[in-house]
């Protein structure tokens, strides 16, 4: 078994970097500016995060990456989501860790180095319009046309599909699930349909596939696409979360200052025990959701594809979704009648804490799962009668 935790100081320089960067080039202004913008993000800033290896962090240095592991993808992930910053980085990092998984040594020595140099963004079309979390039966189908790959279907909320050069298209070939890359080039303008979801700091969209013909070659053939797939879901959730568990500590500094400067009745109203105490019960909600997500991700980076590791992944992403979802309802709540209005900067956390508890499933979801995995193996209880 792993150790509990592991987080050392290379870990925490990396987190504290990430942060200082964050803070002084992503500041809450510019996060509204940049939600105005088509795009959604700022493209030199894109850059620049490229050239600091964020983009391929977790991936071999044979293909451009930094070949660290996900303690350390995670550090970066939880200093954006304590400034709600929005980028196609998760959309990016789904798409180059599916094709990772899933792509021959051609394929990913072709496509890799582009996605995590930043000369091309990337996304993954998982979802469909059943919402499924649970992604293998996809209705979205692959047919083979001689040397083309026909495409049919719909994939929805397509994170950052309208930014991506490079779409990875999960969809179903002869019955079983498969991956296929999709250049943006491939697909008429007409056929894609961006939206704004929830969180404006994110941009999603909607893809029909009907008439869409990519080369047989686009065809991922590196592993097992279901695997593959099961793999990835696990590592959204994980990412998700600790983008959750950084945004509860943003929004957790946030409420605090705004209790430190407000006058009322004389006093600061951060003095008032009906306040102090509610704002320790944040901080050890986000306490909470660190472990479990630390504890997950050392289990990722000892190897692990076991169960102890879907346990951990799943338990975070429910304290991170529940963490972060009690953190801003009090955030609004405690800056008053301000709270409920677009100037104030909560409504920002908000925003993305319900975006990310829906996004690779939701409490709900994670908890049925887990009900199943711990106590699949209890005999069920019995009474007898005396």
């Amino acid at each position: 078994m792993a150790e509990a935790i592991s987080f050392g100081e290379e870990q925490e320089l990396i987190a504290s970097s990430a942060l200082d960067f964050m803070r002084s080039r992503c500041s809450f202004e510019a996060v509204r500016e940049w939600m105005e913008t088509e795009a959604g993000y700022d493209r030199a800033l894109w850059r620049e995060i490229a050239e600091l290896g964020w983009l391929g962090i977790s991936l071999p240095e044979e293909y451009g990456g930094s070949g660290l592991g996900a303690t350390e993808q995670i550090s970066v992930v939880e200093a954006m989501g304590r400034q709600v910053f929005g980028s196609p980085f998760l959309a990016n990092t789904l798409a180059a860790e599916l094709l990772y998984l899933a792509g021959n040594d051609e394929q990913k020595q072709h496509w890799l180095p582009q996605l995590i140099s930043g000369t091309r963004v990337g996304s993954v079309a998982l979802g469909e319009s059943s919402g499924a979390w649970d992604f293998g039966d996809f209705t979205a189908r692959a047919e083979l046309d001689g040397s083309q790959i026909r495409l049919t279907g719909e994939k929805c909320f397509v994170l950052d599909g309208g930014n991506a050069d490079l779409l990875l298209v999960a969809c179903s070939l002869g019955g079983k699930p498969v991956v296929v890359i999709v250049e943006r080039s491939q697909v008429p303008d007409t056929a894609l349909r961006v939206e704004r979801l929830v969180d404006e700091t994110r941009r999603s969209a909607r893809i029909r596939l009907d008439g869409v013909s990519v080369p047989k070659e686009s065809l991922l053939t590196g592993a097992d696409a279901s695997g593959a797939l099961r793999r990835l879901q696990l590592k959204g959730a994980l990412l998700v979360s600790a983008e959750m568990a950084g945004a509860a500590q943003g929004v957790l500094d946030l409420t605090l200052e705004y209790l430190k400067t407000r006058v009322q009745f004389g006093k600061k109203i951060g003095s008032y025990q009906a306040l102090k105490h509610p704002m320790v019960w944040i901080m050890v909600g986000v306490e909470h959701s660190r472990s479990l997500l630390y504890r997950a991700t050392t289990l990722w980076d000892a190897g692990g594809g076991s169960e102890e590791l879907e346990n951990a992944v799943r338990m975070s992403k429910v304290q991170s979704g529940d963490a972060c979802t009690h953190a801003v309802d009090r955030a609004i709540q405690f800056h008053g009648a301000f709270g409920f209005t677009w100037d104030c900067h909560a409504q920002l956390f908000f925003r993305r804490a319900q975006w990310a508890e829906y996004t690779f499933g939701d409490a709900a979801h994670h908890r049925r799962h887990l009900s199943e995995l711990l106590f699949k193996d209890d005999a069920p209880l019995s009474v007898s009668s005396s």
